[in-house]
């Protein structure tokens, strides 16, 4: 039961950054469509409509950040991080799960760190109802608010694992790792 939560919660990750991705394509389409319209209409002899995005590159940039940490849990997973395992490869399947503990137990260290400063200037940026520079006010919270829930569910995602190990499993970093290289025992 709570396999099935952890993993629709780490797939629910995956489905907001696509969406956000998809957001940047739209917003991006929109915007050189409306300049090849004003453009044709010039040529034409017409007055331009004025299609624009304000702070286009702003709202990109928002949106990829929450891209970028809502994806964090499942990429873990998907061993889709970037990962230097020369030395985890050349040692005993038991050193190897005492490596993967210490550098969970280290990224757990990291990543509260992280969520709890993000938190922070999520939080200080709603009290003080901080918000953008660009042309377009943009509540700066709501943002920071998406960096806290992605790194929240990465943070989740890292006990997850690092759990894993200590109950002497295999991480799913390590199985879809394997299942990459054609291995099938995990390691």
């Amino acid at each position: 039961m709570i396999r099935r939560l952890l993993d629709r919660l780490y797939d629910a990750g995956f489905v907001l950054a696509a969406l956000a991705l998809v957001a940047i394509a739209v917003l991006v389409l929109v915007q050189v469509a409306g300049r090849v319209i004003d453009k044709t209409l010039l040529a034409l002899g017409q007055a331009p409509l004025g299609i624009a995005i304000t702070s286009l590159s702003e709202f990109g940039g928002f949106l990829f950040v929450g891209a970028v940490f809502l994806a964090l849990a499942g990429t873990l997973r998907d061993a889709g991080h970037v990962r230097v395992t020369i030395l985890t490869q050349s040692v005993p399947p038991g050193l190897r799960r005492v490596l993967a503990g210490l550098v969970l137990l280290l990224a757990l260290g990291l990543g509260g760190f992280a969520l709890y400063s993000a938190g922070v200037q999520a939080w200080d940026a709603w009290a003080f109802n901080a918000v953008s520079f660009g042309m377009a006010r943009f509540p700066l919270w709501i943002p920071q608010g998406v960096m806290v829930l992605g790194l929240a569910i990465f943070w989740i995602a890292l006990l997850d694992e690092a759990l894993v190990v200590l109950r002497g499993g295999v991480p799913a970093f390590l199985r879809a790792e394997a299942a990459k290289q054609g291995k099938t025992d995990g390691h």
